[in-house]
């Protein structure tokens, strides 16, 4: 029996056309023509290859701190940290979601191993980066704005993809066996955690199966702005995988389920009191002597329960229970044209069922006598089909063009209120119920995608791109069938975190994106000791879904209505390193910095967008000495003053957070340790939105307080 060592894949990450690390995909630079799949024989000292398409990119990589970010939260969005143009506002601790260059939630399409998962729940508790923990990430990529047609439509913000490690195999005549184990802690919060892998392969089959476990309590904000309640978690994580190789073709299944007790929702009304997922997710790879086809397929089932959790003080219970079912395929097909010109064709379908059902509280004049039906057997199905072509003209000249179509089908079945019987409290649902079960509530949205990108380099140490993409997106269920008129019922439609109820518009139009963006990257030409990305943007978004006010609500919120608006965002990222010594006495050292502007306006009513992250930046010095490597790292925050009046959006203080970590590896152990928010400052999440829980027990409503000091730490052992 041979035993061979793995070594961690760095993770890629691509914002707004350009290639920041790791694995990489077509888009923004000259990839290579024709795609294969990499041999899979492996040296006893060689790391195992993984299959797939990977094409080569003329970009300079760099590469994501993985392990900071796995250290600081167990959710899968903390990957992206630092990133330029990209942030997360706070949702629950497993859950954030993801906002890039001001684009946020649905607008983003966030795919996990191929599948883009749909939030199935009115609050968006347990969108697509909550399915999955960063242990098990392999490759994590965030392309903002102009993406590539082939990575998907219905989206206007741009694309998060995250996949598992393909199935690794032995090399002819040996056994692989092989894996790891990781023990995470952290002081705030007093948050814990597991995780690990084993592997079991020959040269044609592979078994592999990856576990995690987190739990933390409510975390305690910087200074003196105490416990923020509702911010525990409780999650499990199962997944076993298949492989299959033969010549040049693979054949993976992934069999997995999630289970999450509970998790807390600051700034929601309503917390997690359940939820588990059931997924099966196949994938095929092969190269054929035309070229490659990659196929995918999946099914998953998520059943979701919400009320109250006990910090909250709350002395009655409202449940709320949802179930979703999501099935669907996809199609690529690479075909080379020649040496310089490369086709792809793809399908894809995506079916999404929902039901949200909220059963009535005993004894409750308000919540009872019957159960709410908020969706009932409601669905959304996709059906899209692109086509895109690459060319390299020349050694310093290449292009992309894409065209897409998606045609969104959606529907929902009649709906009924707690009570039919006429009173104060039921009137006005008994007659907005009355309405939408008297139309004609079936939607069929044609869709039409463009993305066209040139990269041209001019000299050694400089290229630029420069490209345009048209990107469309639906409606989601909610925004189109939340019929509750009441200020207690269209509260509970809010994904938010601004206070406010919501109700829905079957009359909604598809938004429609056009966007424009440069990157210009000057870099080291004889090497990495430097380099600088500069990327301005623009955005121009047709029938932008906003809200408009429709009453005020006893609390000081509003209960709000989804409206088509016109708007435009704009703005610049830019990032940069520099080397600033190696030699074997000092090590490797580097400085690396980060800075990010992003403005929003609603061109009908003139208010800014929400979730527009103010100015913010980080500076870090990274240091590697043998086997030791160390951080320093600043992140700043200008304060947000740009809010959106319509939603009572808060305005929040700048800041500046202080953080250092370091980590030591020898033989199979790895040591990682943090110090997150070292001066333990006090500051408030800018797009965190109003800490409800907190108003609940207190009846002081502030903004969502950031996490305050914690050290954290974890041990890897792999085998």
């Amino acid at each position: 029996m041979t035993f061979i060592k793995k070594t961690p894949t760095p993770l890629a990450v691509v914002a707004g056309g350009w290639l920041l690390a790791g694995s990489l995909h077509p888009l923004a630079a000259h990839a290579e023509t024709t795609v294969t799949l990499p041999g899979l024989s492996i040296e006893d000292t060689a790391e195992d290859t993984p299959m797939g398409e990977r094409p080569l990119s003329a970009s300079s990589p760099s590469t994501i701190d993985r392990t900071s970010a796995r250290l600081s939260s167990p959710d899968a969005a903390s990957l992206f940290r630092n990133q330029p143009g990209v942030s997360t506002y706070a949702a629950g601790g497993l859950a954030a979601l993801p906002v890039l260059n001001g684009m946020a939630d649905d607008r983003v399409a966030t795919v996990v191993d191929g599948v883009r998962i749909a939030s199935g729940c009115p609050n968006h508790m347990n969108p697509a980066l909550s399915f999955i923990d960063p242990d098990s990430v392999d490759t994590a990529t965030a392309i903002a704005g102009i993406t590539p047609v082939s990575m998907g439509g219905d989206s206007t913000g741009g694309t998060v993809d995250v996949e598992r490690r393909d199935p690794q195999f032995a090399k002819h005549g040996r056994i692989l066996v092989t894996g790891h184990v990781t023990g995470t802690y952290r002081s705030n919060g007093g948050g814990y955690g597991a995780s690990g892998s084993l592997t079991v392969a020959n040269d044609m089959f592979s078994l592999r199966y990856n576990a995690s476990y987190a739990q933390a309590g409510d975390y305690s904000g910087g200074g003196d702005a105490g416990t923020v309640r509702s911010t525990s978690y409780l999650t499990y994580n199962h997944a076993v995988t298949f492989g299959m190789h033969k010549d040049n073709h693979l054949l993976a299944l992934t069999f997995g389920q999630q289970d999450t007790p509970h998790e807390g929702f600051a700034n929601q009304y309503m917390d997690m009191t359940n939820n588990r997922s059931t997924f099966v997710n196949g994938k095929y790879v092969g190269t054929f002597d035309w070229g490659t086809l990659e196929a995918r397929g999946y099914w998953q089932r998520e059943d979701h329960a919400m009320d109250f959790l006990p910090d909250r003080q709350k002395t009655t219970h409202m449940p709320m229970n949802t179930n979703a079912r999501m099935a669907g395929y996809s199609l690529k097909a690479t075909i080379p044209l020649g040496e310089r010109h490369t086709l792809r064709l793809g399908s894809s379908f995506d079916h999404s069922g929902l039901n949200d059902w909220w059963p009535p509280v005993a004894g409750s004049m308000m919540m009872g006598p019957d159960t709410y039906h908020s969706i009932n057997n409601g669905h959304r199905d996709r059906l899209g089909h692109f086509v895109e072509w690459e060319a390299a003209w020349t050694p310093r000249v290449s292009t992309l063009l894409g065209f897409r179509n998606d045609l969104v089908m959606m529907n929902t079945g009649p709906v009924s209120g707690y009570s039919s019987t006429p009173s104060m409290m039921s009137n006005a649902n008994i007659a907005a119920a009355n309405a939408f079960n008297a139309t004609d509530r079936g939607r069929t949205d044609v869709n039409f995608d463009v993305t066209a990108l040139v990269r041209w380099k001019p000299r050694r140490d400089l290229s630029i791109e420069g490209g345009y993409a048209r990107k469309t997106r639906s409606p989601n269920l909610y925004e189109r069938y939340a019929w509750g008129r009441s200020a207690m019922v269209s509260s509970m439609i809010n994904w938010f975190g601004d206070g406010n109820g919501y109700v829905g518009n079957p009359d909604l139009k598809p938004e429609v994106a056009n966007t424009a963006s440069v990157t210009a990257d000057w870099h080291d030409p004889d090497g990495d000791r430097w380099d600088l990305k500069i990327q301005p943007y623009y955005t121009y978004t047709h029938n932008y879904v906003n809200a408009q006010r429709l009453a005020a609500a006893s609390n000081g919120f509003y209960t709000l209505g989804f409206v088509n608006h016109n708007a435009q965002s704009y703005g610049i990222n830019g990032s940069g390193n520099y080397r600033l010594w190696q030699n074997t006495r000092f090590g490797r050292g580097e400085i690396v910095a980060n800075i990010n502007w992003v403005r929003g306006q609603d061109l009908t009513n003139g208010a800014a967008l929400y979730h527009q992250m103010p100015t913010n930046g980080s500076v870090a010095v990274h240091e590697t000495w043998r086997n030791w490597t160390g951080r320093v790292e600043m992140t700043f925050v200008k304060a947000k003053d740009s809010v959106d009046w319509v939603r009572n959006e808060p305005r929040t203080p700048g800041y500046a957070l202080l953080g250092l970590g370091g980590q030591y590896h020898w033989r199979y152990m790895t040591l990682d340790a943090s110090i997150d928010n070292v001066l333990n400052q006090k500051y408030e999440l800018p797009l965190g939105g109003w800490s409800l829980a907190d108003d609940a027990a207190t009846g002081t409503l502030r903004a969502l307080p950031g996490m305050g000091r914690s050290f954290n730490v974890s041990l890897t052992a792999s085998f």
